[in-house]
């Protein structure tokens, strides 16, 4: 019998404390998750793809059977090439389904075994994104419960250098 593999697309731009919540809950359903990091032009990442890569690997420390690997193109042509059974995917309110249908009925469109599993946060993490993150943390704000401990240092080093501009 071999592993069920699942795929957690994403720019993790940075990881968050929600994200590490559905790594956590999908490696209870899932025999290997690979987290998938994407480049992601088009929303102007605040980390390279190796500082992402890198966050994630120190916050996912002591999880097993977790895979970080960078990607680009279609997370349909990449699920193939891995052998996995399942995207998955965050919904913390309503206004993410419709986006995320709409990508899970794109990738079965282009490949007809894709599968997407939607998993909720818990109600912890319900509002968090990682664009919030970095917007509070812009402006010293407390993000200690929000995102490891590694990624708040980061933030606060991209914020007092000025990297991010």
């Amino acid at each position: 019998m071999s592993n069920k593999i699942a795929i957690y697309p994403g720019t993790f731009d940075p990881i968050t404390n929600g994200h590490l919540d559905l790594i956590r809950r999908a490696l209870c359903i899932f025999d290997e998750l690979i987290v998938a990091v994407a480049p992601s032009k088009k929303k102007a990442p605040l980390f390279t793809i190796e500082e992402r890569i890198d966050l994630i690997r120190e916050s996912t420390r002591g999880l097993s059977n977790v895979v970080i690997e960078p990607f680009h193109g279609l997370i349909a042509t990449f699920m193939r090439d891995k052998e996995a059974v399942a995207i998955i995917r965050g919904l913390r309110a309503i206004s993410d389904y419709e986006y995320e249908l709409q990508m899970a009925l794109m990738n079965r469109r282009i490949d007809v075994k894709v599968e997407t599993v939607f998993l909720m946060p818990s109600e912890d993490y319900s509002f968090l994104s990682s664009t919030v993150v970095k917007e509070v943390a812009s402006f010293g704000a407390p993000i200690k419960d929000l995102v490891p401990p590694c990624v708040e240092e980061a933030l606060r080093e991209k914020f007092r250098s000025g990297d991010y501009l």
